[in-house]
C-alpha cells in the first residue's frame, strides 16, 4: 500500500516525459521540421498550409526544429566593387527571401547563422559579376534597377543550383559610393568638367550676342538708309512741285512774283536780327518799304 503513491507518481512523470517528448506546439509565424535520427524526414506548417498549433511526433526518436515562415532580409557587408570603367565602388546591399523548401534548406545549411553567411557569399559574388559589367554612372543612377533585376535573377539562379531552399523576393543597393580615397580626385575632375562646359556655354552665348547686335545693327543702318532715301525722294518731289507751282503763278503775276522773292529776300537778309546792311535810300532793294506791293507795278509803268 504505501508503494502505491510512489509508482503513480513515477508513471505520472513518466507520462509527463512522454507527453513533452510527443507534443510540441507550432506557431503560425514558424515551420518545423522533424528530423528522425538526424536525418529531416517531414514538415510540419510548411508554406501554403495551415498546420500551425499543437503537433505530435515520436517520443525519444524525432526532434524538431523551427524555422521562421515570414519574408527574412540579409544586409549584405560593405564591398568593393571594381566598375567596368575601372572605378571603384563601396556597395552595401540588402536581400529579402523567404524559406521555400525547408526540407531542402535544413540538409544544406542546418541552421540560420549558417544560412546567412551562405546567402551572404552568394550575394556579394553576383554583385561583383553583375556590377562588374557596368559603369559607375549606370550603378549609381543610369541603369540600376535593371541591374538590380538582373543581380536578383543571378541570386535566384545560384541558390537554386546550390539547393538552398530559399525564394529570392528582393535584392537592392542601399548606397554605392566611392572609396573615401578617390572622392576628393573625382569631385575635382567633376568641377572641371562642369566649368569647362560653363565656359563653352558662355562662348556660344557671346558669339550669339554678337550676331544678334550685328544683325540688329545692320537692319537700323538699313532701316536709316531707306527712310532717309525715302524723305529725300519726298523733299524733292515737293520741291519740284512747289517750284512747279510758283512758276504757273509767277507766269500769271510777275508783279506778285517779284513781291514775293523780294520778301523772301528780306527774310533771308533781315530774319535773323543781327545783320547790317549798308545800302543807296533809292536801292531797289527796298522799294517795297516805300511803295509796297505796287512798286514793282509802277516801276514797270
Amino acid at each position: 500500500m504505501r508503494g502505491r503513491p510512489l509508482a503513480y507518481i513515477v508513471a505520472a512523470v513518466a507520462l509527463l516525459i512522454v507527453l513533452s517528448q510527443t507534443l510540441f506546439v507550432v506557431d503560425q509565424r514558424q515551420q518545423a521540421i522533424i528530423v528522425r535520427l538526424g536525418e529531416p524526414v517531414r514538415v510540419v506548417n510548411p508554406p501554403g498550409s495551415n498546420q500551425a498549433g499543437l503537433n505530435a511526433k515520436v517520443p525519444f526518436l524525432e526532434n524538431v526544429v523551427k524555422l521562421d515562415r515570414r519574408n527574412q532580409s540579409i544586409e549584405a557587408d560593405q564591398e568593393e566593387i571594381l566598375a567596368s570603367d575601372q572605378e571603384r565602388l563601396m556597395v552595401d546591399a540588402f536581400l529579402r527571401y523567404r524559406i521555400s523548401d525547408p526540407l531542402q534548406y535544413y540538409r544544406t545549411l542546418r541552421d540560420e547563422r549558417t544560412a546567412a553567411d551562405r546567402i551572404e557569399r552568394v550575394v556579394n559574388s553576383s554583385l561583383r559579376q553583375v556590377l562588374g559589367g557596368a559603369t559607375s554612372t549606370e550603378i549609381i543612377s543610369g541603369r540600376r534597377g535593371q541591374l538590380m533585376a538582373q543581380a536578383r535573377a543571378d541570386v535566384a539562379r545560384r541558390a537554386q543550383a546550390s539547393r538552398l531552399g530559399i525564394e529570392v523576393i528582393d535584392l537592392r543597393i542601399k548606397r554605392a559610393d566611392l572609396p573615401a580615397a578617390n572622392q576628393e580626385a573625382v569631385f575635382r575632375r567633376m568641377r572641371t568638367s562642369r566649368e569647362q562646359e560653363a565656359a563653352q556655354i558662355r562662348a556660344v552665348g557671346e558669339q550669339q550676342k554678337r550676331e544678334i547686335m550685328a544683325s540688329a545693327d545692320r537692319e537700323v543702318a538699313i532701316t536709316l538708309a531707306t527712310a532717309q532715301e525715302e524723305g529725300e525722294t519726298t523733299r524733292g518731289q515737293g520741291d519740284a512741285q512747289r517750284t512747279r507751282i510758283f512758276a504757273q503763278s509767277f507766269g500769271r503775276d510777275p508783279a506778285f512774283s517779284s513781291f514775293y522773292r523780294s520778301l523772301q529776300a528780306y527774310e533771308t537778309g533781315l530774319g535773323q536780327g543781327g545783320t547790317t546792311l549798308v545800302l543807296s535810300p533809292d536801292s531797289a532793294f527796298f522799294r517795297y518799304f516805300d511803295r509796297g506791293p505796287n512798286a514793282g507795278g509802277s516801276s514797270r509803268r
